[in-house]
């Protein structure tokens, strides 16, 4: 019976529960700890002046042009002169000398980077020698298309241009995510559904119609 095919036909197989983006809460995605809090904003005073400085810097050698040596130098003769002045001044009036700020001297914050980093590339490595092998064409194609896209995109931005707007999605996406997670999610997951869909087709109509060559046997 014609029923019977298309009930069996794997393109019509419907998921009620489209996959999420993350398994784990966007928190636990970002490490969990003052980096997640800050790319949260958790903390906003630390999180607004981490964006100020960014674009401060962005704004300095993007629309200014700066040189690095130059902006470098200028910035380290401010602040000593600054440190300087302040502390005569302190000196004379019986004031608090200037000290560097306590989260500057904090070890947790950039151990808490370089093992969001370490753990990240760890990840991704692995994934990226698996797809690569070919055992996952969907994502190898989606990921090659991705990175052309990307190259075309870069080469209408400079890189310091490019580096400001990958900050600016890093401080804004996951406070969005997060607070609009379950609109996120189902929109995220049609879209896989429908691209897996797509590409059954696809690999029906296509991928299998490709003559392959006999499987040797492994010598034992």
């Amino acid at each position: 019976m014609a029923h019977n095919n298309i009930s069996s036909d794997p393109d019509n197989e419907i998921n009620t529960k489209p996959p999420k983006l993350f398994e784990k809460p966007i928190h636990d995605v970002l490490g969990g700890g003052k980096v997640a809090e800050v790319l949260l904003w958790r903390n906003r005073n630390v999180s607004g002046a981490l964006l100020f400085g960014m674009t401060v810097i962005w704004f300095l050698f993007e629309v200014v042009e700066y040189n690095f040596v130059t902006l470098l130098c200028h910035i380290s003769i401010t602040t000593m002169l600054v440190l300087f002045i302040w502390s005569t001044v302190a000196d004379i009036l019986k004031w608090k000398s200037p000290q560097i700020p306590e989260i500057i001297l904090q070890d947790s914050f950039f151990q808490d980077i370089a093992s969001i980093i370490h753990r990240r590339l760890n990840q991704l490595l692995p994934m990226l020698h698996y797809i690569s092998c070919g055992t996952d064409l969907p994502n190898f194609l989606m990921i090659i298309v991705s990175l052309y896209i990307l190259s075309v995109i870069g080469s209408y931005f400079s890189f310091v241009n490019l580096l400001y707007i990958g900050f600016l999605c890093m401080q804004g996406l996951p406070i969005v995510y997060e607070q609009y997670e379950e609109e996120i999610n189902n929109l995220v997951g049609h879209i896989i559904l429908d691209f897996r869909k797509k590409y059954r087709r696809f690999d029906k109509r296509y991928l299998n119609k490709i003559p392959r060559g006999p499987m040797k046997e492994k010598k034992t």
